[in-house]
């Protein structure tokens, strides 16, 4: 038996169809398998507070060891596991193919999905997973309201909120858009580069919920970055990847939009159309864990192969064919955050090498977890541990000062602000550039796709 492998590591198809994914006694074997090799290494105690929930659990057990640890306490263990992927991706040396077989992320994954099925996902939780349905509803017209109203300012409604739904009244909350994405990129047609090196490349842009509800400015710049270039878009946008719905272990509802999203995209894709994703966790969904979850499907199959992270592509574009000319310094420079689901699809830090292209520009990299984990970050009893897991990205963007700071992730950009503003410091001047796009699109004189 090796300590750790010096193979490529791997990550086995999710088998949630089967009855022994989600039987009690089998799961809570499992459970206990990997949680005692954890135990034993500990390596990972500093990336999240799911780990010193459960060395902490053990070290107060009786026999100190997890013989004597209630099976009934792992479920603080897995509430704090955000699914970011960094135990697997960096950490832990008994992941596949080591015989030790340690899949920490998928394991508090087949967890949710037992509660899933057993009916103990909380229906206020549910509810704020629905993110295609939330953003028709207070994207367009009550998009004003909808923002007054979640705003942290807002000493009325949002503690109504946190009583109501359990969204801690101090967490910075998306905002609406009045207008989505994909109706902007519909009114707005882009003039191609035809002078470009790439040009003749034809991309369809995943508008992804996000950055088509909450930020279309994102999208936007990724348009006229990518038209500055010669490539030829598209914006679409048939649903959510599911990511929300896979945090929460309704893992069937993610293998149907899997299907359907890919079924919508393989006509592009057959045309030569390649996919961006505008979010890394969608990116992450689309190349990585759609086909550990519905891995007989050769249309998602033939998605994961077409799809790039946007400034994955970017760079693509870079090393094959060239940028076209016209970038243009950036006084002071930018601060970058490289995100968790970003470092999990196993890519490098493209976000970190596209900003790197900018003459003259001065580019710091924080590459640690933020400590948002989605929807997870900003529930009453998770914002402050959120903020405390963060607080170290938080000092350095702090220290590293500047009037840009942006991240991969959106979400983790603006929780980083909160954790700025936790440290003492100052925000207000920051630049409203959340994804590093926007400053390539900037750079370019575009003005961040605004």
């Amino acid at each position: 038996m090796s300590e750790g492998s010096l193979q490529r590591p791997f990550r086995k198809p999710i088998p949630w169809r089967d009855a022994d994914f989600t039987d009690p006694v089998k799961l809570d074997s499992e459970l206990r398998r990997q949680f005692d090799i954890c135990h034993g290494c500990r390596r990972c105690f500093n990336l999240c507070d799911s780990f010193p929930r459960l060395f902490d659990l053990i070290d107060s057990a009786k026999t100190g060891e997890l013989d004597s640890v209630d099976s009934l306490d792992f479920k603080p263990v897995v509430d704090a596991c955000t699914l970011c992927d960094m135990c697997f991706m960096t950490k832990c040396p008994y992941v596949p193919p080591h015989e030790f077989d340690i899949d920490i992320p998928h394991l508090m994954l087949r967890y949710r999905v037992a509660q899933a099925k057993a009916g103990e996902i909380g229906f206020t939780h549910r509810q704020l997973t629905e993110t295609d349905r939330n953003g028709a509803l207070n994207s367009g017209a009550l998009s004003g309201v909808v923002n007054w109203a979640s705003s942290c300012k807002n000493h009325v409604t949002r503690p109504a909120m946190q009583a109501a739904l359990g969204v801690d009244k101090k967490a910075d909350l998306p905002k609406f858009t009045k207008k989505t994405l994909v109706r902007q990129a519909a009114e707005e047609p882009l003039q191609v580069n035809r002078d470009a090196p790439a040009f003749g490349r034809k991309a369809v842009i995943y508008a992804t919920c996000f950055a088509n509800y909450n930020q279309p400015e994102i999208g936007l710049a990724a348009r006229k970055v990518l038209a500055m270039n010669g490539v030829e878009t598209k914006v679409v946008y048939p649903e959510c990847c599911g990511m929300p719905q896979l945090e929460t272990g309704q893992i069937e509802r993610v293998a149907e939009k899997a299907k359907r999203v890919a079924a919508e995209m393989g006509q592009y894709i057959d045309q030569g159309w390649d996919i961006v994703a505008l979010v890394p966790s969608c990116a992450l969904m689309l190349k990585f864990e759609w086909p550990l979850i519905v891995p007989e499907d050769r249309s998602v199959e033939k998605l994961a192969a077409s799809t790039f992270d946007i400034p994955q592509y970017v760079m693509e574009i870079a090393r094959k064919e060239g940028l076209a000319p016209g970038l243009r310094p950036i006084p002071g420079g930018v601060t970058l955050h490289i995100a968790c689901h970003a470092r999990a699809q196993n890519m490098g830090r493209k976000a970190e090498e596209m900003l790197k292209l900018i003459p003259e520009t001065n580019v710091s990299v924080i590459e640690r977890c933020s400590g948002h984990g989605g929807a997870w970050g900003i529930m009453k009893g998770n914002f402050d541990t959120a903020l405390k897991i963060g607080k170290p990205v938080a000092k350095q963007a702090k220290e590293k000062g500047g009037g840009i700071v942006v991240s991969e992730c959106p979400l983790a950009r603006s929780h980083i602000l909160q954790g700025i503003e936790r440290e003492g410091g100052e925000t207000g001047a920051i630049l409203d550039f959340t994804h590093p796009i926007q400053i390539l699109a900037h750079a370019y004189g575009m003005q961040g796709g605004k």
